[in-house]
């Protein structure tokens, strides 16, 4: 049996490498796409909240913030308490492109599985999604613990 630090590292490789490799092809570069599917999965944030959230500069997603708005993907609205903030939410021309590129990156892997695993090798893999969850969703015991 291979050493869990092992099975970890391959792991995390393998991982990082299908993704890298599912996201080749979208038509948008990787940080617009990156902040559309933000938005679509938290509702409307401020350029600050969006820049926290990715790590970036305020002013770097200003810029990326304001691409959107002249794309016709993202709009900016008006805070219910605080007049000074402006959030930016995604238009339906927005929503529209992240259900596209969701589309195009799950059509994409369905393909590559239909095209290069067996019927059993498709159940050992649905398997494995259920196990890569429960990974994704563990908590570590005790304070201090997540690196």
């Amino acid at each position: 049996m291979r050493d869990a630090s092992e099975v970890a590292a391959e792991l995390r490789l393998v991982v990082g490498q299908l993704v890298r490799r599912v996201r080749e092809d979208d038509p948008m570069p990787p940080g617009v796409i990156a902040v559309i599917g933000l938005l679509g999965r938290q509702g409307p944030m401020t350029t600050s909240e969006l820049a926290a959230a990715r790590r970036v500069r305020p002013q770097s997603m200003a810029r990326t913030v304001g691409h959107l708005i002249d794309q016709g993907l993202a709009e900016r609205g008006t805070h219910p308490v605080d007049g000074r903030k402006a959030p930016v939410s995604l238009t339906a021309a927005g929503l529209d492109a992240l259900e596209q590129v969701r589309a195009r990156r799950a059509d994409w892997l369905a393909e590559a599985i239909e095209d290069t695993l067996s019927p059993a090798e498709r159940e050992t893999l649905a398997g494995a999604v259920d196990l890569v969850r429960r990974l994704v969703d563990w908590e570590p015991s005790g304070p201090g613990n997540r690196t």
